[in-house]
């Protein structure tokens, strides 16, 4: 009997030069977020987390739409509340082990993004998107309010551009998700991939251990008051400058040359 195809990954990574390029691989399903394609990145998520040779991650999508959220199919298929409270906390760990994990990540974001695909560009510490792409949390539409999708987009723009989006479901472009800070930047479609490239190439040029200082410190000093804020931001100050990569970098910039990172 001849041998059966092999089956297509969820996800596929790809390493160069310190970037790992993560890239959902459901392009028949605009790459909604099934339950093996969140298990999948999860995983990545937790290896790259541990692998010191990469730098930075970028999180794109194959096909014409960089993630169309949860796959309603598969939501459909498994009615009851066991399933819809496991479905939603793994999206909730998927989404804090992406803030969690120490390397920068970026949403290269072409298409559409909406509902849980708009969640992770939000969640993202930084993206990059094509002039033409969209997003949107259209839940409301269909009678499911976009409540985790919020979390990460209440945490990233203005509360009256989170509530419209989430109140009216309309899609946005890619100018006013700039706009509203969706989005750092917006190129043409046929430069996303080397302009999401060139960024994520200038990160993984930094220290390894002051990117992993520097977003544990920016995510955990949002939610502190003023004076907490500044006493845990100054503690984590003064372990960076302890570090032997920030005696490197200040000492070179002294001699006017190039540093050479230890990640220690």
């Amino acid at each position: 009997m001849p041998d059966s195809a092999p089956e297509i990954p969820v996800l596929t990574r790809d390493d160069a030069d310190g970037i790992a390029t993560l890239t959902l691989n459901r392009p028949h399903a605009r790459n909604a977020l099934s339950v093996a394609l969140m298990t999948a990145l999860e995983a990545e998520f937790a290896n790259l987390a541990a692998d010191r040779s990469i730098k930075a991650v970028v999180l794109a999508g194959a096909g014409p739409a960089f993630c169309a959220g949860h796959d309603l199919k598969e939501i459909r298929a498994n009615p009851g509340r066991a399933f819809y409270e496991a479905l939603f906390a793994q999206c909730s760990r998927l989404m804090t082990a992406i803030v969690r994990c120490p390397k920068p990540v970026i949403a290269r974001v072409h298409g559409i993004a909406t509902a849980a695909g708009c969640q992770l560009v939000a969640t993202c510490d930084l993206a990059v998107a094509a002039e033409d792409s969209r997003f949107a949390t259209p839940g409301v539409n269909i009678g499911l309010f976009c409540s985790t999708p919020m979390v990460a987009l209440s945490r990233n723009i203005g509360r009256k551009a989170a509530m419209e989006m989430l109140l009216t479901g309309d899609m946005i472009p890619a100018s006013r998700a700039r706009e509203i800070g969706l989005v750092n930047r917006i190129v043409p479609p046929g430069e996303l991939a080397a302009a999401t490239r060139a960024l994520a190439a200038q990160i993984a040029s930094k220290s390894p251990l002051t990117l992993k200082i520097g977003k544990e410190a920016f995510y955990r000093q949002l939610d502190m008051e003023l004076d907490a804020a500044y006493a845990y931001a100054s503690r984590a100050m003064t372990e960076n400058m302890l570090a032997r990569d920030a005696e490197e970098g200040i000492d070179a910039f002294i001699a006017k040359r190039a540093p050479v990172w230890e990640g220690r």
